[in-house]
């Protein structure tokens, strides 16, 4: 009889635990984005201080269009970058919470499992058939379960893999159009010139 209060107890606590984690999970996934988010606010301060004596000390027009071509490449570069940063912190998050459901339904399939060999130690005779079919139908949905968490692993790694892909080729892209602005830039000089 003072198996179950204690059993109540762990299992309260083991709750308490895991909302803890969790709680602690999301913070710390909110407190990288705070400090990201601080780093870029004061990045962009630093940087734009830096462009406007920069744009204070131009002499004529061909100078003021490469100064605005050559601002395009470095701000698409950083606007990925942010992006890679934001993805990785929530990815993370993410990661930390799966494996905190995962615990947790592991803990939930063994006291299950615990719970059905109580019951077959103290299960009048005849009942065998009844234990055996709740031990069939437990291993049953725990196999289940593990494909499902399977299948959702390996579609979280394709989908990180595909944006990992369509984030290098924006990259690329962005790169490839701020060379093409840098290279348009001459062109247009010497036609203003002409």
């Amino acid at each position: 009889m003072s198996a179950i209060p204690q059993q109540v107890l762990a299992n309260q606590k083991a709750s308490l635990d895991n909302l803890l984690a969790v709680q602690g999970t999301f913070f710390g996934g909110f407190e990288k984005l705070v400090d990201l988010n601080l780093k870029v606010i004061k990045a962009t301060f630093d940087e734009v201080a830096q462009k406007s004596q920069e744009a204070i000390e131009l002499k004529d027009a061909q100078e003021a269009l490469a100064f605005t071509s050559g601002l395009v490449q470095p701000n698409a570069e950083k606007a990925l970058a942010y992006s890679k940063h934001v993805y990785d912190i929530v990815s993370g998050v993410q990661v930390d919470l799966s494996k905190l459901t995962e615990e947790q339904i592991a803990q939930g399939q063994k006291q299950v499992s615990d719970a059905i060999d109580q019951i077959s130690k103290t299960a009048p005779t005849g009942s065998e058939g009844a234990v055996a079919l709740l031990k069939s139908s437990l291993a049953t949905a725990n196999s289940a379960y593990e494909s499902v968490a399977k299948a959702t692993r390996q579609a979280a790694e394709a989908a990180e893999s595909n944006i990992s892909a369509a984030t290098n080729a924006t990259f690329k892209a962005a790169s490839d159009a701020a060379e093409a602005a840098t290279k348009a830039a001459p062109r247009a000089r010497r036609a203003t010139a002409a």
